[in-house]
């Protein structure tokens, strides 16, 4: 009886209580998280500003978080959005809380950055070294769970005082090609070897292609390097999409060697200046050149929305694997 009530004790320690805050945009995603356990509450922010536009903010029952296991979804989708939540991100482990996580399911600096020449600025790096100084809560550092960071070296770039959980969205992905009518004619594509060598190990149990950019004049155009797509369902896959024209080559030159059908998935749909449009089943002339499906997470709120019920885009939700981090 006291061995049963000693597993029982260990096993109520290892599953937390989390009081779980969000920003405005994230709000969609934080209920699901908090719908997948019972172990996560929802707790609000007042997000209001001062006549002069900068952030007036006040976190409810603040007091309450004594001696607490607290969480924060950050959404950093555009500069203007980032400041009030740092504030908040700052505070949070100050009160005393007994552990603080920060979710950035989509860490965006970096995805453009180009180090080429004296004087450019690495912006991802500013954000690692600003994440990296949260004050440190009861328990110690802050956790930080990133999906799919799109440069992999910078989760160097992360100091000591902050512990970086870097995770992929590409189960969700397996397992929805496990629902497919074709799952046993599936093969898995890469836009290119940095694609591939993130990603296959992963999904290495599917016939792959790894496609490659060549330059030819002045254009670049994609080719197959290595692999044959004839006759599988071609998925390619990618960390993000931001205008997607790598994407729609990708696409044709595939079609053109014999796949029976192709799609995509990236964790990531960032589609600035709505770019998500071009890949949309308008009507059925050009279906030929058609993803027949385009996967995204939710780690883009305002993609989700745009996209919604709007074919061959399909959802599939980080929140069971969120819930599943907040109680490492």
């Amino acid at each position: 009886m006291e061995v049963d009530k000693a597993e029982t004790q260990n096993q109520q320690q290892k599953h937390k209580q989390v009081h779980l805050f969000y920003c405005l945009e994230s709000e969609e995603l934080a209920r699901k998280i908090a719908g997948h356990s019972d172990l996560i509450t929802l707790q609000s922010i007042n997000w209001r500003n001062f006549d002069d536009g900068f952030p007036n903010l006040f976190i409810n029952n603040a007091e309450d978080l004594r001696g607490q296991h607290v969480a924060f979804l950050a959404c950093f989708s555009s500069p203007g959005v980032i400041f009030e939540q740092l504030s908040v991100i700052y505070a949070l482990p100050r009160l005393f809380a007994a552990s603080f996580t920060l979710v950035l399911p989509f860490f965006p600096t970096g995805s453009f950055e180009r180090m080429e020449e004296e004087g450019d600025v690495a912006t991802a790096f500013t954000m690692a070294r600003i994440l990296s100084n949260i004050p440190i809560s009861r328990g110690g550092p802050t956790s930080l769970v990133i999906y799919d960071i799109h440069a992999l070296q910078e989760r160097f770039y992360f100091g000591d005082q902050v512990l970086p959980l870097f995770v992929t969205g590409i189960p969700l992905l397996k397992q929805r090609l496990h629902q497919l009518p074709e799952s046993d004619k599936i093969a898995v594509a890469f836009p290119d070897d940095g694609a591939w060598k993130r990603f296959h190990k992963l999904l290495d149990h599917f016939p792959m292609v790894v496609c490659v950019k060549v330059r030819e004049g002045d254009e670049r155009i994609v080719r197959i390097k290595e692999g044959n797509p004839a006759g599988y369902h071609v998925v390619v896959v990618d960390d993000l999409v931001q205008s997607g024209g790598t994407l729609v080559e990708c696409q044709k030159v595939l079609a053109a060697h014999g796949a029976a059908k192709v799609s995509a998935y990236v964790t990531h749909g960032v589609f600035p200046k709505r770019s998500w449009e071009r890949f949309t089943h308008k009507n059925e002339a050009g279906m030929e050149n058609a993803f027949a499906y385009f996967w995204i997470t939710d780690s883009c709120p305002h993609t989700v929305k745009a996209i919604a019920n709007k074919r061959p885009f399909e959802v599939l939700s980080l929140a069971g694997s969120i819930a599943d981090a907040l109680q490492i």
